[in-house]
């Protein structure tokens, strides 16, 4: 099979408008999340009132300005995302377009401009509802939008996994590229979903944290943790086929070296809690990616900061490793972002691949107190140096999805 690895990396998030200032914020546990301000929208009688939101975003730099009423913000994001990494790579010109392919997602698509143009229908009628709508709401439009730009012919993908989202596009275009069916892929995925209506719905379905202080909001694992924050972003990576890569002389970051893919098929939003099927899709990525445990790892958890989520994937983890799940540096870099729905698994995916090149490990932050059911090493409030040489991530989402990624430091033939 063909090895597969990653030359290319770009994200847009709350806490950096490129990856690297995302990773040295990251690596400092410095905090994205904040309160909302007015000019985005009121929160006048939302109980949520914070979240994980991109600042000072400058989306002239990706699109001509008369293109942007044509774009979703998730678009814009995505594409932004992209071209980062596109640019990092060198990859462009040096690829046949018919070998070039595209695997970007949303969880859950334009919300933001299905949102304006319902009120636009409801107050003023059909007329005032954009003739941009449906291609700015839909959430393959992403993907369309960045192969339409780098001319990527070849297999163009959305998944649509909800939480997992992003792992599950990455995971895809492994296995395309590892498969033959194509030489490199943008992957990765992108969301803007912070509006007043969906903090209605996530609010009401007891999934948010109603505790309005942006430092104790998103505190994954800990004791006192009470939901998630939402947050928005974009991440993309540009995998690529070895010998291809090595045969431009592209920089490699990591390698891809593990997927699994599995479904709790139990609930529409709580996890299973016996973890056996998020365990599984942990085993699975582990034994394509031929590693035992006994490596020294890193682990980017989902690490939402629900009860739930956050002690099934500590049992998850503990079901695939055994006694060496208490070795890994489990960290959730959600404590610092929020939660970025289709591109939370991306960044992750991303983070794990610059702790394995970088031998330093992101904190979470905000942790104070310990969790009996949480029992894990989840690296807290500081970063720490630690040569891993294999990085894993796991995604959880609504519909019972779970994705494992698992990347092992590059080595040369």
């Amino acid at each position: 099979m063909r090895r597969v690895v990653v030359t290319g990396i770009g994200a847009v998030t709350p806490v950096g408008n490129d990856m690297k200032t995302t990773w040295d914020n990251l690596v400092n546990g410095v905090s994205g999340i904040d309160f909302i301000p007015e000019e985005r929208f009121s929160t006048e009688g939302l109980k949520v009132k914070i979240a994980g939101l991109v600042k000072d975003f400058e989306p002239t730099k990706y699109f001509e300005k008369k293109d942007l009423r044509k774009n979703d913000l998730y678009t814009q994001y995505a594409v932004a995302a992209a071209t980062e990494a596109v640019e990092d790579s060198g990859i462009l010109g040096k690829i046949e377009e018919d070998n070039f392919g595209v695997y970007v997602g949303a969880g859950i698509g334009g919300l933001e401009s299905f949102y304006k143009n319902s009120i636009n229908m409801e107050k003023f009628g059909a007329r005032k509802v954009s003739p941009f709508f449906i291609p700015m709401m839909i959430a393959n439009m992403a993907s369309g939008t960045i192969a339409i730009k780098f001319k990527a012919k070849g297999p163009c993908v959305p998944i649509v996994t909800a939480c997992a989202t992003g792992a599950n596009s990455i995971g895809e275009a492994f296995h395309a590229i590892r498969d033959g069916y194509c030489d490199a892929i943008i992957t990765g995925g992108a969301e803007a979903a912070v509006s007043p209506l969906s903090i209605a719905g996530f609010q009401n379905c007891k999934a948010l944290t109603t505790r309005n202080d942006p430092k104790t909001a998103s505190i994954p694992f800990d004791k006192n943790r009470d939901g998630f924050v939402m947050g928005e972003g974009g991440a993309c990576m540009i995998l690529e086929e070895y010998e291809h890569a090595k045969a431009r002389g592209a920089k490699i970051y990591a390698e891809i070296a593990g997927y699994g893919n599995t479904c709790d098929a139990h609930h529409i939003t709580a996890p299973d809690a016996t973890a056996e099927t998020p365990a599984k899709a942990i085993k699975v990525a582990m034994k394509e990616a031929n590693v035992t445990g006994d490596e020294e790892w890193y682990w980017n958890a989902h690490g939402t900061s629900t009860h739930l989520n956050d002690v099934t994937e500590t049992k998850a983890i503990k079901m695939a490793l055994g006694e060496n799940a208490y070795r890994v540096n489990v960290s959730s870099t959600k404590s610092m972002t929020g939660h970025l729905f289709g591109a939370t698994g991306a960044l992750e995916a991303i983070v794990c691949t610059l702790a394995l090149k970088n031998g330093i490990i992101p904190p979470t932050i905000g942790y104070t107190e310990k969790d009996e059911e949480c029992d894990l090493n989840y690296t807290p409030n500081k970063a720490v140096k630690r040569d891993v040489n294999v990085a894993a991530s796991t995604n959880l989402g609504f519909g019972g999805h779970n994705a494992c990624l698992i990347f092992k430091k590059f080595m040369e033939d």
